[in-house]
């Protein structure tokens, strides 16, 4: 069966009737970056693959042996396992740390596979080409992102300090698929939360901009893209996160209102960030398909940044 396109949000939400879906309309493509320099295309890609267990490493190792993954602009890939990546993988705080990222996960489906490159053109091109290639759950992770996708197309570079990233999930239910976005959105700021917590941390109040924005103090410091396509009577869901973490230029990010609340404090990571986020989102993804957003409202309102 041909795949049929589909990106989708809620239309007309109101506080009082959430959960009514009246009408469906096309997505605000919302990503995020501070870069405004652009490339049209890079000649090859490398594409680092990591798993939490035995299970995600045979995986890797079938997709190297098959070259299975693509880019949709031909830019040539180069697949390579985690244990031969020791010419890519730099020992230092800019380069994400595979590592760390995996002592951290706790989950059972989401993040145990990851794909990560310190360059490339779009990390929710990764997933969303290659959907089927891929375990339901995998992330794609990147240092540098050249081609960030935005509402009116525009192309520009998220430097490093970004973490920037992009999973999959399978829905079947179309009438809830548009109602995601909140559910990833609510699991980032809760994420930071956790980390923050667990680190001795002050607080920092992320909150959400509908209808996928993240702001602190007023300012906006990540944004959320959802696709999909429908396909085997299941809706193929691609979801892309970008939070700035560790770039204080030209806005904010989350080290620098931390390290303007606690100048000694230590700095928040991206790999514990991402890690606490696949603990949440788990969580919350499961209440969502089991209970609805109804169990999340709660919540969700009081991360609002709206009234």
């Amino acid at each position: 069966m041909e795949a049929v396109r589909s990106t989708t949000t809620l239309s007309n939400f109101h506080l009082l009737n959430i959960l009514v879906l009246r009408s469906l309309k096309p997505l605000h493509r919302l990503s995020f970056s501070f870069s405004a320099s652009a490339m049209e295309s890079d000649a090859s890609c490398s594409l680092v693959l990591c798993g939490k267990s035995s299970v995600e490493t045979e995986v890797a190792k079938g997709l190297k042996n098959k070259n299975s993954l693509k880019l949709p602009d031909n830019t040539k890939v180069s697949l390579i396992l985690e244990s031969e990546a020791k010419n890519l993988v730099k020992d230092d705080d800019n380069s994400f740390n595979l590592s760390l990222f995996m002592n951290s996960i706790i989950t059972h489906r989401f993040g145990r596979f990851l794909i990560w490159s310190p360059r490339l053109s779009s990390t929710h091109d990764v997933v969303s080409h290659n959907f089927s290639e891929l375990p339901v759950g995998s992330v794609c992770v990147t240092d540098i992102q050249f081609k960030g996708r935005g509402r009116t197309k525009n192309v520009w570079e998220s430097p490093k300090g970004c973490l920037m990233y992009s999973f999959t999930l399978e829905m079947e239910d179309g009438r809830v698929v548009p109602l995601i976005q909140y559910v990833v959105s609510l699991a980032v700021t809760e994420a930071v939360k956790d980390v923050c917590d667990k680190k001795g941390l002050p607080y920092i109040d992320v909150k959400i901009k509908w209808p996928n924005d993240l702001y602190v103090n007023g300012l906006k410091v990540g944004g959320i893209l959802c696709t999909s396509t429908y396909r085997s009577k299941k809706f193929n869901v691609s979801v892309g996160v970008g939070l700035n973490v560790d770039n204080g230029q030209p806005t904010t990010c989350l080290n620098a209102v931390l390290k303007g609340m606690a100048p000694e404090s230590n700095l928040l990571k991206r790999e514990e960030i991402l890690g606490a986020f696949f603990h949440k989102f788990e969580k919350f993804f499961d209440l969502f398909m089991d209970q609805g957003f109804k169990s999340l409202e709660e919540l969700y309102y009081r991360t609002w940044l709206h009234r």
